[in-house]
């Protein structure tokens, strides 16, 4: 009969490859086995990592599973084995990593699901750039997007996160040493993602971020210390940027223990009038919103300051969040302009919270 009692995630995090997530996670699959305790390796990335590679040795690894793409012969994690398998707990290399087309699920963190629903505990490896919240942040940092990402309630919801940290400094001495990458590969790195300006604000980051988890689980623990009454109400639109504003909104709402509602307002109550185009970008960014545990509606009004201030006070919103007009076109830049304008004006009992790119006003 199954287990009914789900697993425990606890995630080992960093801020880099190569601060030694992997090899925590490998030591506490040692730990527990000296305790007597089941622990199998369901998947290991070793990525020429000599100390790392040798931390596996007396470890019960799961083979792969090869799945055929395309041609080329790929391996994933073999979630049917360690289901098969069935140890107490199991390390998986690699949280955020895009499985292979042909697989049983798009995202490695989906397969984790399904161990841990089966009641298998699982120990786990990420980046802080691999937080879906922080995207547009880690872009700002890196010039890089990075286009494997994690929902913030999947982290949010881990029985435990550790922050492993290294200094910047520390960091590029390994590299240079060939730690973590080979001496060609190394030198690469160093003058693209690994500059140390680059490292220390990834640190800042992901520092901030367990401060944040700190915080949220302490919330959870002691609910009488969250703050009582906010609500944050996002207005979606076919601006590309929304899903910026999606994100930003979210990370606040968390930050404050708010209830949080991303909505559009439509005349005939649904998107089937609209273009094709923007039918399709308002329908994915409402699909990321609810992706991010937050509550969407589509508003059925002729006029959209009026619609979205009436359902704001019907809900007791507390903050709006806009994103700010762009220099398009002179007729549609001055209906745009007004449309905010009109609903900063209306909302003198809220805050108003205007957001392009990496800036914010606040009204």
């Amino acid at each position: 009969m199954a287990d009914p009692r789900r697993g425990r995630l606890k995630i080992y995090m960093g801020y880099a490859a190569g601060v030694g997530k992997t090899y925590r996670m490998l030591d506490e699959v040692h730990e527990l086995l000296s305790l007597g305790i089941d622990a199998v390796v369901g998947y290991f990335e070793p990525h020429g990592r000599k100390d790392t590679i040798a931390r596996t040795e007396g470890l019960e690894i799961i083979p792969r599973k090869k799945i055929e793409y395309r041609g080329t012969v790929f391996e994933e994690m073999d979630t049917d084995a360690i289901l098969m398998r069935r140890p107490r707990v199991c390390a998986v290399d690699e949280y955020p990593h895009t499985n292979v087309p042909g697989s049983d699920r798009g995202k490695r963190w989906e397969d984790v699901e399904v161990l841990l629903e089966a009641g298998i505990d699982v120990v786990t490896t990420m980046n802080i750039q691999h937080l879906e919240s922080l995207s547009d942040q880690v872009l700002h940092i890196t010039a890089i997007r990075v286009r494997e990402t994690i929902p913030d309630w999947v982290v949010h919801h881990a029985d435990e996160v550790v922050m492993v940290d290294l200094t910047p400094r520390a960091l590029l001495n390994r590299l240079q040493r060939g730690v973590v990458y080979a001496p060609d590969k190394a030198q690469r790195a160093i003058n693209n993602f690994f500059r140390e300006s680059t490292l220390v604000a990834l640190r800042e980051l992901a520092l901030r971020e367990a401060a944040h988890e700190v915080g949220q689980r302490s919330i959870q623990e002691f609910p009488a210390i969250s703050p009582s009454g906010q609500k944050i109400l996002i207005l979606v639109t076919p601006d590309p940027e929304a899903a910026m504003l999606i994100r930003r909104a979210k990370r606040v709402a968390d930050f404050l223990g708010a209830e949080c509602f991303a909505v559009t307002v439509q005349p005939s109550g649904d998107l089937n009038a609209l273009p094709e185009n923007d039918r399709e970008t308002i329908d994915q960014h409402l699909n990321f919103a609810r992706n991010l545990q937050i509550e969407t509606r589509i508003l059925s009004g002729d006029q959209v300051d009026l619609t979205l201030i009436d359902f704001a006070r019907r809900n007791h919103v507390t903050q709006i969040f806009l994103t700010r007009p762009k220099p398009v076109r002179l007729g549609r830049l001055l209906l745009r302009r007004n449309l905010v304008q009109r609903i900063v004006d209306m909302a003198k009992d809220m805050q108003v919270i205007i957001v392009a790119g990496h800036a914010a006003a606040v009204h």
